[in-house]
């Protein structure tokens, strides 16, 4: 008997032992491959170690994929669940490397082809004004077959089925476009996914391979270096162009009367309503406001709390507009889906945003150093916020207002501003030789205007000298701009080559002849101590005066036109005066904008005033870059106007230079008297007319003598204030002497005494 029970016992123990390592032999394999498998979606490389991969955001909603509560599957059906598991995560291991063909971009460079817009298709003002952007951009092209990136003419932006923008039918749309080849090579717009209860990131249709441009997404479905994440924008933000800052000038101690504000809906149940319910605990009404209300949506009544009518009553009392422009941080905390209005309306406004959102991917986080901008918090810790802002030191505070200002003129305000900035990030992925850095992308006067083809070293910028401790080389480069016959040795050309060669700072003197003529012999130039180049213009065209040039070895360029009277000093002193302002445009001959309130349109004057803003490029120096930035960054568009006008190249630049820097141009020395060569009468209509000339034009075919011409220019004005958006021209009455000029003392103590004597 006792040795059935042995027997039995061991019998037993040895089938549970044999049970046991059945079951643990079918877990450990499968675990080990989704291990594998995770490992290689977050990587990204095929073949490349298996790196640890440390989000650095909290993510603390389960994957979709995962999530089997009974609360989910009362909202969505089996069918739905399988689509919006296929929407998210289909194409979820895509990198560049995987899913982009490269190959489309080698012969053309980066052209981006929208697709012809389908009759009958609605489409909303903002996805218009996307595309609008893309179109006027320098990436634009209208063959499919020199492009590199493709963007749908389907509005994508609002795939909220409840949504009266909602596009139906999309899948079958967009697999029926020829050029789809599920994604590949495609760039998605979308700035609102999902819907009422759960919110979800499904577009509702197979996106394949395809790069999303997108809003309020989640750094769970976010693919690093392959999507872009965009800010939230409504429709009525700016097309192009768009407000500047609110932040006018720099107040020390950075403190405004509130430390934290805030002033928005209260969601009482659902996604999002945690944080939003929990405000009034930090609210204390004197200098942190934090004000929700209930009184939104059909059925509020219905559904609020016993502190909605209190916190409605609360809400009703403060003006927001006030608030935002009163307070240092302003609280930014996720709503239905991650993203929210509020945080552009704070960077705007120079309030430093405090971002409560766990697991949001902040806008353009492939480029912005975000942590010199904002305060980001953890929506957990939402009592230790106060604590929090108010222990940050004022120059810090100082520092991030300063910040916000830059990004929100250089990203985000307006919609060319986001489109543009989406459509450089994904270039220089693919350009990866000629990407932009960090400091070009995060510093003045950002990555749009920093044009990484023309220079991958920041010392070739003129904004990035003062931040390197570097000056420009003490030397430049004279183009005189030759548009009549040479048919005389006293001609206002020659005297003005011999003038600038003699400078001291002057290296190489270009002439560049865009006259119908052919090229004078070379005897009939003088002689002179520096190289004398004369390049024959193959367009004949104003814009090839400022083509960049192969055979500009200087940083700083003077602009002359040829029957400009400058003498040598005059030369010299406008070089040292440009030497400490290398990226602006210094010079002589000033004019102005106004705005003409009867007639609602930008006007150009050259009258005398007290303030000018503009340089006019016949008498200036400026730095070379903006040569490049004219040709490969202004659209084709207004530059074929300036040809067509054989006018307004040097309003353009003006508008370009200070659209760039922010900042006026330098007038130096005033020099009412010049030596004019004119027909007296003609000098007499247009001194009547414009007020007294600083330019001196010699030709029968002066374009001065042209009576066409100052209303050319009144009209140049307004259609460039059109591409740019809004009108980039500063005002200054700002002018630069020498030291001594015009003082009653011995004019042998003065160091450019002769410009007094002209």
């Amino acid at each position: 008997m006792q040795a059935k029970k042995r027997y039995l016992i061991l019998f037993s123990a040895g089938a549970c032992l044999i049970l046991l390592l059945y079951f643990g032999g079918m877990q450990t394999p499968l675990s080990k491959s989704n291990n594998r498998r995770d490992d290689r979606s977050l990587d990204g490389h095929h073949g490349s170690p298996q790196w640890h991969h440390f989000s650095g955001s909290l993510q603390p909603f389960s994957p979709w994929d995962q999530m089997e509560t009974e609360e989910y599957n009362v909202h969505i059906s089996p069918r739905q669940k399988r689509d919006v598991i296929s929407g998210v995560y289909n194409g979820k291991r895509c990198r560049m490397d995987s899913c982009f063909d490269f190959s489309l971009c080698k012969t053309n460079g980066f052209k981006v082809y929208v697709y012809p817009q389908q009759k009958g298709e609605k489409m909303s003002e903002s996805y218009q004004n996307i595309l609008s952007s893309i179109e006027a951009s320098r990436f634009y092209t209208s063959d499919p077959g020199q492009a590199c990136l493709f963007v749908l003419s389907l509005d994508t932006l609002d795939r909220d089925i409840l949504s009266p923008q909602y596009v139906h039918n999309l899948r079958t749309k967009v697999q029926n476009l020829h050029l789809w080849n599920n994604g590949k090579n495609h760039l998605i717009f979308n700035l609102y996914s999902g819907t009422w209860p759960d919110y979800t990131e499904d577009l509702g249709f197979d996106f394949g391979q395809a790069m999303l441009a997108k809003a309020s997404i989640g750094t769970e479905n976010f693919r690093p270096n392959f999507d872009v994440s965009i800010p939230l924008f409504g429709k009525d933000h700016p097309s192009a162009g768009g407000e500047r800052g609110y932040l006018k000038y720099n107040s020390i101690p950075p403190y405004r009367k509130y430390v934290l504000v805030f002033k928005g809906k209260r969601y009482l149940t659902g996604i999002g309503s945690d944080t939003r319910n929990a405000l009034y605990h930090v609210h204390n009404s004197e200098d942190v406001v934090l004000l929700t209300t209930c009184k939104h949506g059909k059925d509020w009544q219905k559904h609020k709390d016993a502190r909605c009518d209190l916190d409605n009553a609360e809400y009703d009392k403060h003006d927001y507009r006030e608030m935002l422009h009163n307070s240092t941080f302003c609280l930014v905390p996720r709503g239905r889906r991650l993203g929210s209005f509020r945080f552009l309306e704070a960077l705007q406004a120079a309030c430093v945003p405090v971002i409560l959102s766990n697991g949001w991917e902040m806008p353009f986080s492939e480029i912005i150093h975000w942590n010199t901008a904002a305060v980001i918090g953890d929506e957990r810790l939402l009592l230790q916020i106060p604590s929090t802002v108010r222990s940050i030191h004022q120059d810090n505070i100082l520092s991030l207002r300063q910040q916000t200002q830059f990004l929100w003129e250089a990203y985000f305000s307006s919609v060319e501003r986001i489109v543009l900035t989406t459509l450089e990030i994904i270039h220089d992925r693919v350009l990866q030789q000629a990407a932009r850095s960090n400091l070009m992308w995060n510093s003045l006067p950002g990555g749009l205007y920093s044009l990484p083809q023309y220079s991958s070293y920041l010392g070739d910028f003129p904004f990035h000298y003062a931040k390197l401790g570097i000056k420009p080389r003490p030397k430049f480069t004279a183009i005189i701009h030759a548009v009549t016959p040479l048919v005389s040795q006293s001609q206002p050309i020659l005297k003005l080559l011999v003038a600038v060669a003699k400078s001291q700072h002057c290296v190489q003197v270009i002439i560049l002849w865009n006259c119908d003529k052919p090229l004078p012999a070379k005897h009939r130039w003088p002689a002179t101590a520096v190289p004398v180049l004369v390049i024959d213009g193959e367009s004949k065209v104003m814009s090839s005066r400022f083509l960049p040039y192969d055979t500009i070895p200087t940083d700083a360029v003077l602009s002359l036109d040829e029957d400009t009277v400058l003498s040598t000093t005059e030369v010299d002193f406008a070089f040292t005066v440009w030497q400490s302002f290398p990226e602006r445009i210094v010079g002589y001959p000033a004019r102005s904008h106004f705005w003409d309130s009867n007639k609602e349109r930008w006007g150009y004057t050259s009258k005398w005033t007290n303030d000018y803003s503009m340089v006019l490029t016949g008498a200036a120096i400026y730095h070379r870059y903006y040569h490049y930035l004219y040709t490969s960054y202004l659209p084709a568009s207004l530059r074929g106007l300036v040809d067509q006008l054989s006018n307004c190249e040097d309003i353009l630049m003006n508008f370009l230079v200070s659209a760039v820097t922010k900042l006026p141009p330098i007038k130096v020395t005033q020099k009412k008297q010049y030596k004019e060569t004119m027909m007296v009468q003609v000098r007499s209509f247009w001194s009547f007319l414009f007020g007294q000339l600083s330019m001196v034009r010699t030709s029968r075919a002066s374009r001065w003598a042209d009576p066409d011409h100052f209303a050319q220019r009144q009209s140049c004005m307004n259609k460039f204030a059109s591409w740019f958006g809004s009108m980039p021209l500063v005002h200054s009455n700002m002018r630069l002497d020498p030291v001594l000029f015009k003082d009653q003392v011995s004019i042998l103590r003065k160091k450019y005494k002769d410009i007094e004597r002209l």
